[in-house]
């Protein structure tokens, strides 16, 4: 199954800053399938979701390292 996040999710990635554009589940809770566009260049890549943390969400109290 595929996710489409309705607005674009910021995170970082040892690639740099990134969005979010669409997560590929396989099945598992885990190491899910992430493609996300990189902020600097718009270059698109795939990582897993032990790649990426979320960058920023104050509802849920996750503020970026500086």
């Amino acid at each position: 199954m595929i996710f489409e996040p309705r607005d674009p999710t910021p995170c970082t990635t040892p690639l740099g800053d990134a969005f979010i554009f669409y997560i590929k589940t396989n099945g598992l809770a885990e190491n899910d399938e992430v493609t996300v566009i990189l902020m600097d260049g718009g270059e698109v890549k795939h990582m897993t979701t032990k790649q990426i943390k979320i960058w920023h969400n104050d509802t849920y109290e996750i503020k970026k390292k500086a």
